[in-house]
C-alpha cells in the first residue's frame, strides 16, 4: 500500500489510484532533461512514454469499440482515437488534472515552463504516467484512470469528432451541462470586400473561451466552437 506521507499522494488521489511501486510514478514525472543533470542515476521516462501510448491507444480503442462500436464504422472509430490522443488533447488533459505541478524537469526547459507548461511534455508524461499505472496495477486500473481522465469526453467524442458542425456539437453539450448556450460576438472585420476576414469571441458563462477566425462570420464561429470543444471538455 502506498505511504500516506509520501509526496506523490495528491496527484495520486487524482488519479484515482494509489501507487505500490512509487518509483515508478517518480520516474513518469521525471523528464530527459532533469535525468541529464541529476548527479544521481536518475531515470527518465521516455520508456514509460512509449508504454503508456500503446496502453492509452488500447485502452481507448476498447473503450470506443465498447460504447460506439455498433454504430460507428472502423474509419469513424480511428477519427475518435485520433481526436482522444493526440498531443493537444492529451496536453490539455494533463492541465485539467494538474500534473504540469509535478513533472521534474531541468533548468533549461524550466526557463520556458511557465504556467502553462509545454504541450509536448506534458503529453509525453502523460502517456509515462499511464504507463506506470499500467506496470503498477495492470490492465484494468489503467483503463479505470484513462476514463477518470477523459470523463464526459468518451462519450461525446462522436458528436466531437464524428461531423463538421461544431457549433451544434458544442451547443448540445452546454445545453446538457450548464443549460446554457455559447454567445458568439464579432470582434473585428478586415479585408477588401471580395475577402474580407472575421474574428469571432465565443463567450459562456461570462468568460470568453475562444477565438475564432474565417472568410465568413459562420465560418469563424464554427472555428471558435472547435476551438472550444478542445478546451472546455470536462470542467
Amino acid at each position: 500500500m502506498s505511504d500516506p506521507h509520501h509526496p506523490y499522494l495528491p496527484l495520486e488521489r487524482v488519479l484515482g489510484h494509489a501507487f505500490i511501486r512509487t518509483e515508478l510514478l517518480e520516474q513518469a514525472l521525471t523528464h530527459r532533461s532533469y535525468a541529464v543533470e541529476s548527479p544521481s542515476k536518475t531515470q527518465d521516462n521516455e520508456v514509460l512514454e512509449f508504454l503508456g501510448d500503446a496502453v492509452l491507444q488500447l485502452i481507448v480503442s476498447h473503450i470506443l469499440v465498447e460504447r460506439h462500436g455498433k454504430v460507428c464504422r472502423e474509419g469513424e472509430l480511428t477519427r475518435m482515437r485520433s481526436y482522444l490522443v493526440n498531443s493537444s488533447q492529451l496536453a490539455e488533459r494533463a492541465r485539467r488534472i494538474g500534473l504540469v505541478s509535478w513533472i521534474r524537469i531541468g533548468k533549461g526547459e524550466s526557463k520556458d515552463w511557465g504556467e502553462e507548461g509545454k504541450s509536448s511534455i506534458l503529453a509525453d508524461t502523460l502517456e509515462a504516467v499511464i504507463g506506470a499505472v499500467y506496470l503498477d496495477g495492470g490492465y484494468h486500473v489503467a483503463r479505470s484512470v484513462v476514463e477518470r481522465i477523459y470523463g464526459d469526453l468518451l462519450g461525446a467524442v462522436s458528436r466531437m469528432a464524428g461531423g463538421q458542425d461544431h457549433k451544434s456539437a458544442l451547443q448540445e453539450w452546454t445545453q446538457a451541462r450548464f443549460h446554457e448556450i455559447p454567445v458568439y460576438t464579432i470582434a473585428d472585420v478586415s479585408g477588401p470586400d471580395h475577402s474580407k476576414s472575421y474574428t469571432v469571441l465565443l463567450e459562456l458563462r461570462g468568460k470568453v473561451l475562444a477565438k475564432g477566425s474565417g472568410k465568413s462570420r459562420k465560418d469563424a464561429e464554427q472555428d471558435a466552437a472547435r476551438k472550444a470543444i478542445d478546451r472546455l471538455m470536462i470542467m
